[in-house]
């Protein structure tokens, strides 16, 4: 869903029904209650949320229902839910429990149809498909797509897959980069760039900000739609008032509070 304004979007990584953060998608460290930080995030401005359960699909298993519906019960903005989303049925259930749209990884790229059927009965503005990327000199793009909590190569060209991705019916894509994730170091921008201009459909970026600054630069150099955030948001570096003034003060258009 393509707006005209940029999109701050906290994200909030869940493992065992808990906020947690880590560095390349390892050394997770507890934050926070999921459902408190979504009130918070809520309260502050934020355009949207992004809830992950980061081990559904490692351990074998389904989103956790019971999280998703008391994380959803304290926002008043959209919440996009993704980790073991294996079927049409789990879409369901998840939207069911308040989440306005899903987030399909590892099932998107094991049986892309299951993006077609998902956007058929659902919606496209109810489909992302999230790209776990990591740099490989011997693909085209120079970027890989990985599966399975980011532990998995698969070989396959990450902007070719973001192309076909959106040709199956998605309606936003998550390009997270595994070599930025949590190293506050900035979103890898040339792979951010390179989906954002082989596709005509919102790109949020993922993996990286660590300054304000990473931001502006993944809306403008990257080519994003959105930023998705979270250590400076959730270990009290910025608020997301201070990254929306920002982003403002620097000329680019955000949605207005009330």
């Amino acid at each position: 869903m393509k707006t005209d304004y940029a999109r701050i979007i906290p994200c909030l990584d869940v493992k065992d029904g808990r906020l947690v953060k880590g560095i390349h998608f390892a050394g997770l460290r507890d934050v926070a209650d999921p459902a408190e930080m979504a009130e918070v995030y809520s309260r502050a401005g934020a355009d949207e949320l992004v809830f992950l359960d980061i081990t559904a699909t490692v351990e074998g298993r389904k989103t956790t229902l019971e999280t998703v519906a008391r994380t959803a019960s304290r926002t008043t903005i959209p919440l996009t839910v993704g980790g073991g989303i294996r079927e049409l049925a789990d879409v369901e259930a998840l939207l069911k429990v308040g989440a306005a749209r899903v987030s399909i990884n590892t099932a998107a790229v094991r049986r892309p149809e299951l993006v077609r059927e998902v956007a058929a009965a659902f919606g496209k503005d109810a489909v992302v498909v999230a790209i776990d990327t990591q740099r490989n000199a011997s693909l085209p793009s120079g970027f890989e797509v990985m599966v399975g909590g980011g532990q998995m190569p698969t070989g396959k060209d990450a902007v070719e897959w973001a192309r076909e991705a959106e040709k199956l019916g998605a309606g936003l894509l998550l390009p997270t980069s595994m070599d930025a994730d949590g190293t506050q170091a900035g979103y890898d921008l040339p792979m951010t760039r390179a989906i954002a201009d082989a596709v005509g459909i919102p790109v949020i970026a993922s993996g990286g900000a660590g300054a304000l600054e990473h931001l502006y630069e993944a809306l403008t150099v990257g080519g994003a739609d959105a930023v998705l955030v979270a250590s400076i948001f959730h270990f009290g570096t910025y608020t997301v008032p201070q990254a929306r003034e920002y982003l403002e003060s620097r000329g680019i258009p955000v949605r207005l509070t009330p």
